[in-house]
């Protein structure tokens, strides 16, 4: 099972000893039914022996903004500055926290270059205040490859997609394709 590690530069706002942390591990898939269309998140937390498992859902959204929103909804499960270690297979999600991508288009105004806006930047704004609080390290894991709990993640996320109850997301513009 390879699986890429990159640790992110954002730090707990609180001076807390990392050795003072709770140890929590993380694992998030987003999963679209048409890209865009019908879209779930799947998490699955866990920490010592206790397992939460977090899933839900928009009826019209994008598979990126799902990856985005499982990490969001997997942090905001936290009651308290933890050290997570946070497993995804979207590359997107964990090269744009790791490698600085959001901060930076944060910095400049939620845009990626001078002519290209950000896409995401409801999400990506909450997940940067998110990793402010945790100390969090992202990790990429290949999908479909045999992780247990990255499979029950994409089940998670399949189900909740399929779900007829699914409300509108509230950040996605059929306009602006993200």
């Amino acid at each position: 099972m390879p699986a890429t590690t990159q640790k992110q530069s954002i730090r707990p706002l609180k001076t807390v000893s990392k050795a003072a942390l709770k140890k929590v591990t993380i694992y998030t898939d987003g999963a679209c039914l048409g890209n865009p269309g019908p879209g779930g998140y799947g998490v699955v937390l866990l920490y010592g022996e206790q397992r939460k498992e977090l899933s839900g859902g928009y009826r019209l959204t994008t598979n990126n903004r799902m990856e985005i929103l499982a990490a969001i909804k997997g942090l905001e499960a936290l009651k308290s500055a933890c050290e997570v270690t946070l497993y995804s297979d979207s590359q997107y999600l964990v090269n744009a926290i790791s490698k600085g991508w959001a901060r930076r288009w944060q910095a400049n105004g939620w845009k990626r270059n001078s002519r290209e806006k950000a896409l995401n930047p409801d999400l990506w704004e909450r997940l940067l205040k998110l990793c402010a609080r945790h100390e969090v390290t992202f990790v990429w894991v290949r999908g479909h490859a045999n992780n247990v709990e990255n499979e029950r993640c994409d089940v998670l996320s399949k189900e909740a997609a399929a779900r007829s109850d699914l409300e509108a997301d509230p950040g996605y513009s059929p306009e602006v394709a993200s």
